[in-house]
């Protein structure tokens, strides 16, 4: 029969028998101080100690933790992802409607909200032709700036010809400059222009120095030259 191990929590004395002394030979500390040592890999004494995964600090404990907790982080993200995809259809479907109404010249539209929509949309490249209850058709637009992207929302009257509203974004012109195509103010400057002269599509076109057309153009941005340009071209182009 192997003899046991029995260690002395108080000094550290090592005792070989069948039961621990009665007291520690080295400080006198009684039997209830010492503790059998179990030998890693004594099989039945390993057993009664918990088995693999009883020691938190060893590798197969560490590990074992580690991956489950991997996995419990891994199938709640996937829940939340799922759980959220739904609204997030139903606000971007939201953000939309804002623009293509504000295009239309509905009150009270979400300005921030149509910047978003409007980058979300040239991103994925998912540009689509929309036709109000009312016959107005609204087109997606888009263009070059003076330093990045230019995009927006065009709406036409029943005749195909006359600019009902006119909703523009931008990536990075210059604020106080180029910039100033995405605001209400400029923007109200296109309604009621018209496309096409005499069947010929001759567009609208933003002129530095005023507009002198009433029917086909508008006031150039102050200091945007090159934005104007962009605006001129996307509206042409498209």
């Amino acid at each position: 029969m192997a003899t046991k191990k029995f260690k002395c929590k108080v000094c550290g004395y090592i005792h070989e028998g069948d039961a621990a002394p009665a007291k520690c030979p080295v400080c006198g500390a009684p039997a209830s101080e010492f503790e059998e040592i179990v030998e890693a890999g004594a099989g039945d004494a390993g057993a009664k100690k918990g088995g693999l995964f009883s020691d938190k600090n060893s590798n197969a404990y560490i590990i074992l933790y580690s991956t489950v907790m991997v996995v419990i982080v891994a199938v709640l993200l996937s829940l939340a992802a799922l759980s959220l995809q739904q609204r997030q259809s139903e606000n971007e479907l939201g953000e939309k409607k804002s623009n293509i109404l504000q295009s239309l010249g509905a009150p009270d539209g979400d300005f921030d909200a149509m910047v978003k929509a409007l980058r979300a949309d040239y991103e994925r490249k998912t540009l689509i032709l929309f036709e109000a209850a009312d016959g107005r058709v609204v087109i997606p637009l888009i263009g070059k700036g003076l330093w990045d992207d230019i995009w927006g929302y065009i709406a036409l009257e029943k005749d195909m010809n006359t600019v009902s509203g006119i909703v523009m974004a931008h990536k990075g012109e210059t604020p106080g400059l180029g910039a100033e195509i995405a605001t209400p103010g400029h923007q109200a400057l296109y309604k009621g222009k018209t496309l096409f002269e005499k069947g010929d599509f001759v567009s609208i076109t933003l002129r530095k120095g005023g507009a002198k057309d009433p029917a086909h153009e508008v006031d150039a941005v102050t200091g945007g030259t090159k934005t104007s340009d962009g605006v001129t071209a996307m509206l042409r182009d498209n």
